[in-house]
């Protein structure tokens, strides 16, 4: 069972690890993401999922998971959507964190540019994670209201790789996260 702390505990204390080949840390990156979501006014449901989308490359299960090429865990997005949804994350904050992946294949897919702008971890990871999207499966993802929003996300993840990117520390969002939940808590009692 996993708790908010728990979570803001992991990427605090793992986060300083390299984040897939890229020029940032695991926190480095998940920070941005989360800076990009808030800067567009997205609520705490939507900032939370871009902080957390990768949390499940810092949780291994066994080492049968991980992928070759220090390329991260398998099924991260999955991992992380199921740990959120112990830490009594709402379910919006777990399905961006589940689509995540899926929102890559699906760009690749309907976005002829795409594939060819995706850093050579994410193109790699791409091999493993499925290639490009069917349209049959698109088809499906795009009747989801909250499909725009997975879209989003997986751009603002593409676009968190900026070494020395400047943004607010993982406080800010523990304290978002913590104010969150309470309001959460408030309406279920």
């Amino acid at each position: 069972m996993s708790d908010i702390r728990s979570l803001f505990g992991t990427l605090h204390d793992c986060g300083g690890s390299d984040y897939l080949g890229e020029q940032v840390t695991q926190l480095e990156h998940a920070l941005q993401c989360a800076a990009m979501a808030e800067a567009e006014g997205q609520g705490p449901a939507v900032v939370l999922a871009a902080l957390f989308h990768d949390i499940g490359h810092l949780i291994h299960t066994a080492e049968a998971d991980a992928l070759p090429e220090g390329l991260g865990q398998a099924d991260h997005e999955q991992i992380g959507a199921d740990l959120l949804r112990e830490a009594g994350m709402p379910e919006l904050t777990c399905f961006l964190v589940a689509s995540h992946v899926a929102a890559k294949r699906y760009l690749c897919l309907r976005d002829p540019s795409y594939l060819s702008g995706l850093s050579d971890a994410s193109r790699k990871t791409l091999g493993y994670q499925g290639g490009p999207m069917h349209e049959q499966e698109a088809l499906i993802l795009e009747a989801k209201i909250e499909w725009t929003l997975a879209v989003r996300l997986r751009r603002w993840d593409d676009a968190a790789k900026v070494k020395d990117a400047i943004c607010p520390p993982l406080s800010h969002y523990e304290s978002m996260a913590e104010k969150y939940l309470g309001q959460l808590a408030d309406k279920h009692v």
